[in-house]
């Protein structure tokens, strides 16, 4: 019982996590200044990507888990992997945006970091 807790937290923070990215998307664009349309573009495209990939892995953790059982070898390796992903992420974000001083940003690798766990808990 406690494992799908923590997988039905895991999955509920890193989707909102995942929307939260996609939101500000506009403002997020505008705030760096005057740049070209193709640069704008392509920091749309991957705000944009970066927030669907996180919903993704939530809703996957958590439509397996509702759909598919905790236990399963198939539910077990879909918990797992989604931690791998959010680990690349959390670093990924770790050596990039959260070399700015926007805290928001700041926190991701915390954040991907602390989902991960709870996933990989919610695995054993």
């Amino acid at each position: 019982m406690l494992d799908n807790i923590l997988l039905y937290i895991g999955s509920a923070v890193i989707t909102l996590w995942g929307i939260s990215h996609i939101v500000p998307t506009k403002s997020i664009v505008t705030g760096f200044g005057e740049i070209s349309q193709d640069n704008k573009r392509i920091i749309t495209m991957e705000w944009i990507a970066e927030g669907l990939t996180l919903c993704f892995i939530g809703l996957l953790v958590l439509f397996v888990t509702i759909l598919g059982g905790r236990y399963t070898p198939v539910s077990i390796i879909v918990y797992r992997i989604s931690a791998m992903m959010l680990i690349v992420l959390a670093v990924l974000s770790l050596f990039t945006g959260a070399q700015t001083s926007i805290i928001p940003i700041k926190i991701c690798p915390i954040v991907k970091t602390v989902v991960a766990i709870l996933f990989f808990l919610g695995s054993m």
